[in-house]
């Protein structure tokens, strides 16, 4: 019968007697599990706000951009041919199904100048549906509305960063701003999204209807004419089909030919969007990956240790078995040796990990999520290290003759 409790008295003394070496045995499961942590918990806060970002921009999105253009041999890139009309943009809503809201979008850089204080953003000509394309709230005033895009009023809608700066503490809905000379009154404030993907600030804009826009502030090279065309499908599972549909529309209304080149291009925002989230997800888990080795190493260091420390007391083996001691109870002891310096280490690994993921956030000002599965798997693995790499000593241990081990010296 195996004495468990006498096992564990045995090597917990055995630990003790050598404090320094049980605690730089533990060092590299302590880095292995905190550097596991850390990193899944920076991959996972990473993840959450990449997604936070894709979802700012909006759902099931599909952009139409201008086509390129050839001239003299030289082929000109996307958006140097003003081939996309609000004409298009009526004809998408209108006769694709699968296709939920449609904005044209013509717009460009501008100063807006607010009394003595004045505010370089982005000017965007749109229609009211750019609400429901980008999936924006209103937090104060009202939208421009479809009598306002046919008689080009000069209403605007602006984000928080140009309320900020312009207004600071002043209502801004019926406030009159400048843009280029023209008067414009503030007819509502936009709900916050903060950046997008990309970096840039969502909120630094400014959004006027589209034909105000196009006659009083940008111009257009052709009657109608807009820079792009942002299109929400139905649902996610509509993408395909809503990219199909304009796509075919399009070419009908262009006149292309069957072998000619679309003078369009159709972006499906959503799926690059969740392909770089993609990479963000495999870039986590190889993060996790290579910390792991960490653990590796440190079961190295136990196995290591172990093999000196049966050696050491190859006598006191001796002496064990020679007083009823059993080969499983050598075994047991050196396993349970092995089995407590890793759990010990796991531990500690825990608390270092979380300070770190705490520090990180702290002071690189970025998100990070310490997940309870993480910590249990990072644990579990510290335990299952310290079996795998105790065995073997413990079973050397086991099998040593008692009178070549009395003898030992």
């Amino acid at each position: 019968m195996i004495n468990l409790s006498s096992s564990i008295k045995v090597s917990l003394r055995a630990l003790r007697v050598n404090k320094l070496r049980s605690a730089l045995t533990m060092l590299g499961i302590i880095i292995g599990v905190g550097a596991v942590i850390t990193m899944l918990a920076v991959g996972m806060g990473t993840r959450k706000q990449l997604a936070e970002q894709i979802s700012s921009i909006g759902s099931n999105l599909i952009i139409i951009l201008p086509g390129s253009t050839s001239a003299g041999g030289v082929r000109m890139g996307s958006g140097t041919q003003p081939t996309l009309s609000l004409a298009d943009a009526e004809a998408i809503e209108r006769e694709c199904p699968a296709v939920a809201a449609v904005a044209p979008i013509h717009g460009g850089g501008a100063q807006i100048i607010y009394g003595n204080l004045n505010w370089a953003t982005t000017v965007t000509g749109t229609t009211s549906s750019i609400l429901d394309v980008r999936e924006w709230q209103l937090a104060s005033g009202r939208s421009f509305n479809e009598q306002d895009v046919k008689n080009a009023a000069k209403v605007a809608l602006i984000g928080q960063t140009v309320a900020d700066y312009l207004f600071g503490d002043v209502d801004p809905v019926g406030q009159t701003v400048r843009i280029k000379n023209v008067p414009f009154v503030i007819s509502g404030v936009l709900v916050g999204k903060g950046q997008s993907p990309s970096g840039q600030d969502q909120d630094d804009v400014m959004y006027v209807p589209v034909t105000t826009a196009q006659k009083k502030l940008f111009g257009t090279a052709f009657p109608g004419s807009v820079r792009s065309i942002m299109v929400k499908a139905g649902s996610t599972d509509d993408l395909s089909a809503a990219e199909e549909q304009i796509t075919s529309l399009l070419r009908q209304r262009h006149r292309i030919g069957a072998r000619q080149e679309n003078d369009f291009t159709v972006r499906n925002l959503t799926q690059i969007m969740e392909a770089a989230e993609e990479q963000q997800k495999l870039m986590t888990i190889l993060l996790g990956s290579i910390a792991s080795i960490s653990l590796l190493v440190g079961g190295i260091g136990i196995m290591n240790i172990m093999l000196v420390s049966v050696t050491e007391r190859t006598r006191e083996i001796g002496i064990r078995m020679a007083v009823g001691a059993k080969t499983m109870d050598i075994r047991l002891q050196f396993m349970i040796e092995a089995l407590t310096l890793s759990l010990i280490g796991g531990v500690i690994g825990i608390v270092v990990g979380v300070a770190c993921a705490q520090a990180y956030t702290l002071f690189a000002d970025k998100p990070t999520i310490v997940s309870p599965l993480s910590v249990l798997l990072s644990f579990s693995f510290s335990g299952l290290v310290g079996i795998f790499f105790g065995f073997y000593p413990a079973y050397k241990a086991s099998l040593l003759n008692p009178i070549d081990a009395l003898r030992y010296e």
